[in-house]
């Protein structure tokens, strides 16, 4: 279902704030300091997960090893719809990823199936570790069982979200606030 920018400006304006600017900024600079402590003496390949981990990425790679490698892959289970369905690859990393240890950088971890696909892709491409970090990671029993996430910079309760690289049926991932409808 396509939005249009009437409908925009009304999901904008029922929309509850969960997270401003400054709560995400403070939430991301203490997870990268957890990650820095993690790839003490690491040169790691960082894969930006696209589109929704684009803005987290770039708020917490400045802050990450000097010699970090940047990369990037793109996968979905969601196109821009609010419910998701079978993964769909977009993108593979242009970089090798055996031998190394991959940062995987994401918005959300919901129900972890893109993830952990995102996950295994770079264990079977024959990476020496791996690890995942996210911005944010709903509360609620639906996760793929055995999946988690070390670092995390936020939790929300289990409500559809949206802003700083999350969309809204592929609008409003730019604003650099969290919502929820």
């Amino acid at each position: 279902m396509k939005i249009n920018s009437i409908d925009v400006k009304q999901v904008l304006n029922e929309a509850e704030l969960v997270f401003s600017t400054d709560e995400i900024h403070t939430a991301i600079d203490d997870l990268a300091q957890r990650l820095l402590k993690r790839l003490d003496g690491i040169s790691p390949l960082a894969l930006c997960v696209m589109q929704g981990g684009l803005m987290f990425a770039g708020r917490i790679m400045p802050q990450l090893p000097l010699d970090t490698d940047f990369d990037y892959i793109h996968a979905t289970r969601y196109e821009n719809d609010t419910t998701g369905k079978e993964i769909k690859w977009l993108a593979y990393p242009h970089k090798e990823l055996k031998n190394r240890t991959v940062l995987i950088l994401d918005d959300i971890l919901d129900e972890g199936y893109t993830l952990a696909a995102i996950e295994d892709y770079c264990k079977e491409q024959g990476a020496r570790d791996v690890i995942s970090a996210v911005l944010l990671q709903k509360k609620h029993e639906r996760s793929k069982p055995g999946m988690s996430c070390e670092f995390v910079a936020l939790e929300v309760e289990d409500r559809y979200v949206f802003g700083y690289g999350m969309d809204y049926k592929g609008k409003l991932r730019h604003l650099d606030e969290i919502y929820a409808v």
